[in-house]
């Protein structure tokens, strides 16, 4: 199976709004995302991509892990950006997806990898590969905006 990583960055009238406006930019933003927590299947490859390709029908549920971060009118005024990471940590076997947001991007990034430092000294696993995914939006005081970074299980299903 292939996870597929894509970030995305949206601004809108309201946080949904916005929300759906990074998916969108990431190109998951047609499916009905389920989230889980954040174990690679041993059989998966993740690859990271500009955007998501086409993983299915509108309306299809789309198995996700995924970092959100957002910031209202209100919070330009406390903070320039926002940013959103996912950072994976595979191997042979079994991998780890940690994700993380907040309002210092450099700090963002700290968080992840000592989060994908401690989900590796829980397991007897092989890891030799880690990477790390960001998506950063500038605040803006007219709007809401968000930032994703969406790792995309396999292709999407039929909900019924």
């Amino acid at each position: 199976m292939d996870i597929h990583v894509a970030d995305g960055v949206g601004s809108g009238p309201t946080e949904l709004a916005a929300y759906d406006a990074a998916l969108a930019d990431a190109g998951v933003g047609d499916f009905n995302l389920v989230t889980v927590s954040s174990v690679v299947p041993a059989d998966a490859t993740v690859r990271a991509v500009d955007t998501a390709p086409d993983l299915g029908p509108a309306g299809d549920r789309l198995t996700v892990v995924q970092a959100h971060a957002a910031a209202s009118p209100e919070d330009a005024h406390e903070t320039d950006s926002v940013t959103a990471c996912l950072g994976w940590a595979t191997g042979p076997g079994p991998g780890l997806f940690y994700e993380a947001d907040g309002g210092d991007a450099d700090a963002v990034r700290e968080t992840v990898s000592t989060g994908l430092g401690a989900g590796r000294d829980l397991r007897d696993w092989t890891f030799d590969r880690e990477e790390t995914r960001c998506a950063t939006v500038e605040t803006d005081d007219s709007a809401y905006v968000a930032a994703v970074v969406v790792a995309a299980y396999g292709e999407s299903e039929p909900i019924a």
